[in-house]
């Protein structure tokens, strides 16, 4: 299968990057076209494999690439995400198949979401998705100064004149970002998607609450940040290139939710892990066995960018065979959904379950639109990974 547009959560980049691709603001041509866009949700040159959701050895000079994951994808997927979200409108597809269990009509309340209490589905449209584009590209246009390229290992206390700007920079434009984003956790008819908003706002605030005082494990929190960031725009981008609309009518129903959590002070949202999560290192050790799975290891040095249509007889045969393995992972996420204390990480790892199954339905036609639904997919356990540091460090 063609490599998603998206690196993988660790691939020897810089922790927590926010990245400005290169071409922006050119603007994305159609996927598969020369220039600048090589592929929903990125810019540059094809990846050349599927990325792994897999966590770093602990102990290691581990370098973390959830920042480039998630702005990779907000300057190609959000450049169009405005048309396709406005085309399609603000109105949730319903309950059950598809539909992330939203609704349309805003209450008393002012939360368009707040009944929300269904299963958790493919989404196959957000008004909050067009607005949410010029948010991220503008934090990432910010980021450009010279932080996306930073050693975070550095302390403030050691920061030369020029490091100390680039972060204080960064510093205003995510309070800037996140008070951006309080109106689309408001707007968007879909819990999940209130959940990953007011996440954002509260790690990112986090984050640079600590600048003026930065020490590496800080990075922790922006990692959270990017990895949510990187989830948006898997769902947003699925939409946009169509994907969710055409995969979401065949994916089962997820399981209801044990627990609801209440919706609470959405300008000002808490953290949703200040101490580590029971479940913590069963997720570490669920992506681990994924990705030393031979059949996964095989299938994920694929060339992603080619549809089924293309396959060569091993091709065929490399994704019969991980098929399975993805279904594993899949209820391997609905488990730890299940078990987890927080109301949003049992979404996020619903989220993560049906954007799976929904990838795995897309195999046997698959498009590169398709590699939207593996990028939701592969990137909810980074959130849960960063969040457990955090908590922990």
């Amino acid at each position: 299968m063609t490599q998603p547009p998206q690196p993988g959560p660790w691939d020897g980049q810089q922790p927590g990057q926010w990245h400005q691709a290169p071409g922006y603001p050119g603007g994305p041509s159609q996927p598969g076209a020369p220039g600048p866009y090589s592929g929903p949700g990125q810019y540059g040159p094809p990846q050349q494999q599927w990325p792994n959701p897999v966590p770093p050895k602990k102990g290691g000079p581990a370098k973390w690439v959830l920042g480039a994951v998630a702005l990779v994808a907000v300057i190609a997927v959000t450049a169009v995400i405005a048309v396709s979200c406005t085309k399609n409108g603000g109105n949730s597809s319903g309950g059950g198949n598809g539909s992330g269990g939203g609704t349309s009509a805003p209450n008393n309340s002012g939360i368009a979401s707040a009944n929300d209490t269904g299963p958790v589905g493919i989404i196959t449209e957000d008004p909050s998705c067009a607005p949410w584009g010029p948010v991220a590209t503008t934090l990432a246009n910010v980021a450009a100064n010279g932080w996306d390229k930073r050693d975070a290992s550095i302390p403030a206390n050691s920061w030369t004149p020029e490091q100390k700007s680039q972060y204080q920079a960064v510093e205003d434009a995510l309070r800037g970002a996140a008070d951006q984003t309080i109106a689309l956790v408001k707007l968007t008819p879909h819990r999940v998607m209130r959940e990953l908003y007011e996440q954002f706002i509260a790690y990112s605030r986090a984050y640079a609450d600590r600048i003026e005082t930065y020490t590496p494990s800080d990075d922790n929190l922006n990692r959270v940040s990017t990895s949510i960031v990187a989830v948006l725009n898997g769902v947003c981008g699925a939409i946009t290139l169509s994907s969710a609309q055409s995969r979401a009518p065949l994916v089962s129903d997820g399981p209801v939710p044990n627990q609801i959590a209440p919706v609470g002070d959405v300008a000002n949202p808490k953290r949703f892990m200040l101490t580590a999560d029971a479940q913590c290192l069963n997720w570490r050790q669920t992506i681990d066995d994924f990705n030393h799975d031979p059949a996964y290891s095989q299938w994920s040095k694929e060339d992603s960018n080619l549809p089924a249509s293309s396959w060569t007889d091993q091709y065929k045969q490399e994704n019969q065979a991980v098929t399975p393995v993805l279904k594993r992972i899949a209820d391997g996420y609905l488990e730890l959904s299940r078990n987890s204390s927080s109301p949003f990480a049992a979404d996020l790892g619903a989220l993560g379950a049906q954007y799976a199954r929904a990838f795995v339905i897309s195999i046997p036609s698959y498009s590169v639109a398709d590699s939207q639904l593996y990028s939701v997919f592969s990137k909810v356990p980074s959130v849960m990974f960063a969040a457990c540091d955090s908590a922990t460090g």
